[in-house]
């Protein structure tokens, strides 16, 4: 006599590849490069190896992968990893529980533990930075109660450098002094959210409520030395999205406030609005306007940290602002044209215009004043996908600076290019399959 168990009826191992290379030629990306500096070139790869587990009442996943540029290693060596060069990690590894039956299809209750990304709305505040090689990833704890077209998230992470047998004092930087984030800044010792989200046919909005704490400090002679405590930063806000017609609508709001990771008080905000209009079933166009405060007020901080989003999908693709090259927490005013053509089925071309502007006055150390204009900048990318495995992504990008960008309080480089150019190719092979 043959036993089913429901737990057997009900598994599921999905099991996935991704090897994506991407050669890079740098003539001022980040930055401007001085006059006379070489552009680099490289080329980078990620490779990852992804399995999930599904059975009664719980689900696994794992995501191993290796980050490296090509020759950095000696053909002969097998070298140490550091965080420098990234190498072999592990980018997910969770487990999620549900705390009520999973056949009721319309209402989950669920735990998720473990390494894992955080990916909401647009991602521009909370989002898995998949144009970095490596990603982003969180060690956290998720409580999920999801009903209709109703979400509910409550999530923290606690974070420490080792099993202590005492204290709970963090080091928030990396070996190498290597940025704990993409925004230059010192990760958090302990983050707490609450995201409440309501689906529509065609958008969603969406309220959300996050607190992060940094490792208080005092410094002697620029050393820093780690203290019990924490400051405390807090950011909440609204997004919304939605298609009418034949125009998209999104907008976001974000309020922050506290303590940012140098203890110094926080009053800043986050604006955006854009809206894309398509003329026909190919094509896409519209205009945005994002706009970040910054600079001081006092012994007050304006300059708004957009957490741990994707900074490379809005404000330029060469990465000028919000990502590892920072800009003086001057905040920024953002206006630009974002346009999509679909020309065949395989084919995607996308070509966007940024206009570039200082939410704050930029002046150097002996108060010299200068505009706060920025520059512009023009990404053109185009997507080619030859399988539904296989696809192939080139792009290319120009920055025209002002001296206000190169001052030495934004950008600060000296005898700096006026014309800076990026370039890429990106190959993606992402195989996955089911075994049920």
């Amino acid at each position: 006599m043959a036993l089913h168990s429901p737990f057997k009826s009900l598994a599921q191992l999905s099991l996935g590849a991704q090897l994506r290379t991407r050669s890079e030629l740098r003539d001022g990306q980040g930055a401007p490069l001085p006059e006379g500096t070489k552009p680099a070139f490289f080329t980078s790869q990620r490779t990852r190896l992804n399995a999930g587990f599904t059975g009664y009442r719980f689900k696994v996943g794992l995501s191993v992968q290796d980050v490296r540029v090509w020759g950095q290693d000696a053909s002969t060596v097998n070298r140490t990893t550091t965080q420098d060069n990234n190498g072999l990690m592990v980018h997910e590894a969770w487990a999620e529980v549900m705390l009520t039956d999973t056949t009721l299809k319309n209402k989950t209750f669920s735990i998720k533990l473990g390494r894992q990304e955080l990916l909401y709305d647009d991602s521009r505040l909370l989002g898995n930075l998949d144009w970095l090689q490596q990603g982003r990833r969180h060690d956290a704890a998720l409580l999920k109660y999801e009903a209709n077209s109703w979400m509910l998230h409550l999530g923290g992470a606690f974070n420490q450098n080792k099993e202590l047998s005492s204290g709970t004092v963090y080091n928030p930087t990396p070996p190498g002094n290597y940025p704990a984030n993409t925004n230059g800044g010192a990760m958090y010792k302990s983050m707490e959210f609450f995201y409440a989200g309501k689906k529509f046919e065609k958008g969603n909005a969406s309220f959300l409520f996050l607190s992060d704490q940094f490792s208080k400090y005092h410094s002697d002679n620029s050393v820093k030395t780690w203290e019990t405590g924490a400051w405390t930063r807090f950011t909440t806000g609204f997004f919304f999205t939605n298609t009418f017609n034949k125009t998209t609508l999104t907008a976001s709001a974000y309020y922050q406030g506290g303590k940012n990771a140098v203890g110094q008080k926080l009053n800043a905000a986050l604006l955006t609005a854009n809206a894309m209009f398509a003329l026909n079933k190919t094509f896409s166009i519209g205009p945005g306007v994002d706009y970040t405060t910054g600079g001081t007020s006092g012994s007050t901080s304006k300059a708004f940290d957009p957490l741990y989003g994707t900074p490379h999908k809005f404000w330029g693709l060469m990465d000028y602002y919000y990502a590892a090259s920072g800009f003086g927490g001057h905040g920024l005013q953002d206006f630009y044209i974002k346009s999509k053509l679909k020309a065949t089925g395989k084919l995607l071309l996308a070509a966007d215009v940024h206009q570039f502007l200082s939410a704050s006055d930029v002046t150097s150390s002996n108060n010299v004043s200068y505009s706060r204009n920025f520059g512009t900048e023009a990404d053109v990318v185009a997507t080619y996908n030859l399988t539904k495995v296989i696809s192939f992504e080139a792009g290319y990008s120009h920055y025209w600076s002002t001296a206000s960008l190169v001052s030495e309080t934004v950008k600060n480089v000296a005898n700096a290019k006026s014309n800076s150019n990026w370039a890429y190719l990106m190959i993606n092979i992402k195989p996955d399959f089911i075994l049920k």
